[in-house]
């Protein structure tokens, strides 16, 4: 019997640079873990690779003139809003630093007490105390009244006063609203730019519906400028910080890049592993309430054996109804047929209560990220097997 169910492994490769193979480093990575290790190769494993090694291979950057250059030639009144941006040093700050670069005013509307993702602007319990609420539009200076002395427990700054002065030295004026009603913005100005991740099509449809001259984030450098990197599906989002003047764009090759990986582990195991592209995993931390999914989606890419939901039934559930009457080695065995027999689609029966129905690749890309983490781990691809086991797989 086997004693082991899903196991996961941090796969260490070389350090990963602009136009590197990165195909080959993968497969011969893995390559020399199973040497290493002493693992074999079974059907159903799945290797997954971050986007930020792929976005780096493709050389996928824009620098901070490029955005400039990009707001000015859709916004040429140089006086634009800038609607729900994520509070974010490595998501947003030189962003930010680009559209300053490329107008000459701003109006930064955030919402509040948080960000989409969870990032705090202010202290809850201030706010309960005080005469506004989640309906109310609160002025820059009646911000710096309430609550403006707040510091992110996690990064020990005021993002409001980092926004600000990171405007200014670019020589552009800055003025924040604080409300959760993105209408506002036109009392400010009819050019807009809009910042939200996922909520992206609502926002953009709506303020273009009331006659504001509209771009998301996803919209601004889905095509190069001059010589730079583009994302032609998600623009701006999913970029991070590289350096002060630079940003590494959301990776574009990553479907061919799965691919080729998936056929070259083929070629050489023979079993038929599944390869996919992991970005932020999408779970929510308990203590900084910060939802993990700052990119437009878990996984940009991904082989067709990874696409759909789990389809499980709930253990305890069975045990505790069905078979109430059985102990031990009994009841392992009707477990075991009971989940042989299942319906090849479990959804909405009772059997399936308390599992998890989310999409496979938020799933597995989430476990990725927590394996990989953002650090100095140095295993940028992670290697997963038995993911698809169950009890009944001896």
């Amino acid at each position: 019997m086997r004693c082991v169910g899903t196991v996961i492994r941090g796969i260490r490769t070389p350090i990963i640079k602009k136009d590197d193979d990165l195909a080959t480093i993968v497969v011969d990575s893995l390559m020399a873990a199973k040497e290493s290790e002493g693992f074999e190769f079974r059907d159903k494993d799945i290797v997954a690779i971050t986007e930020a090694v792929v976005g780096i291979s493709e050389g996928n950057y824009v620098t901070v003139d490029d955005v400039a250059a990009d707001i000015e030639s859709k916004f040429p009144s140089k006086d634009i809003g800038v609607v729900n941006p994520i509070l974010s040093r490595n998501r947003f700050s030189i962003i930010l630093k680009g559209i300053a670069r490329g107008v000459d005013k701003i109006t930064l509307l955030t919402s509040f007490p948080s960000d989409e993702v969870g990032n705090g602007i202010m202290d809850e319990d201030l706010l309960e105390k005080s005469d506004f609420n989640l309906a109310s539009t609160i002025t820059e200076d009646e911000y710096k009244k309430f609550f403006g002395s707040w510091i992110h427990p996690f990064t020990g700054i005021n993002m409001v006063d980092f926004y600000r002065e990171l405007i200014e030295s670019e020589d552009c004026e800055a003025e924040f609203v604080f409300t959760n009603d993105i209408k506002t913005i036109l009392n400010h100005t009819k050019d807009v730019l809009t910042c939200d991740i996922h909520t992206r099509f609502k926002s953009t449809k709506l303020l273009k519906s009331l006659g504001a001259n509209v771009y998301g984030l996803h919209e601004i450098l889905t095509e190069p400028v001059g010589d730079s990197g583009c994302n032609p599906d998600y623009g701006l989002l999913g970029s991070n910080k590289a350096t002060e003047e630079k940003l590494k764009l959301f990776p574009k090759t990553g479907q061919a890049l799965v691919e080729e990986v998936q056929k070259r582990l083929i070629d050489l195991t023979g079993k038929q592993i599944e390869v996919m592209v992991y970005g932020d995993g999408a779970f929510k931390d308990p203590v900084g309430k910060i939802w993990e999914l700052a990119d437009p989606v878990v996984s940009p890419a991904h082989t067709a054996g990874l696409v759909g939901y789990p389809n499980e039934i709930k253990l305890k559930y069975v045990s505790d109804n069905k078979f109430a009457d059985l102990e031990g080695d009994e009841l392992k065995e009707a477990i075991k047929n009971e989940i042989k027999q299942k319906d090849e689609n479990l959804t909405g029966q009772m059997i399936t209560e308390g599992t998890t129905p989310r999409v496979l690749t938020d799933l597995i890309g989430s476990l990725c990220d927590l394996t990989s983490g953002s650090g100095d781990k140095g295993t940028p691809v992670v290697f997963i097997q038995g993911y698809f086991d169950n009890l009944a797989d001896d």
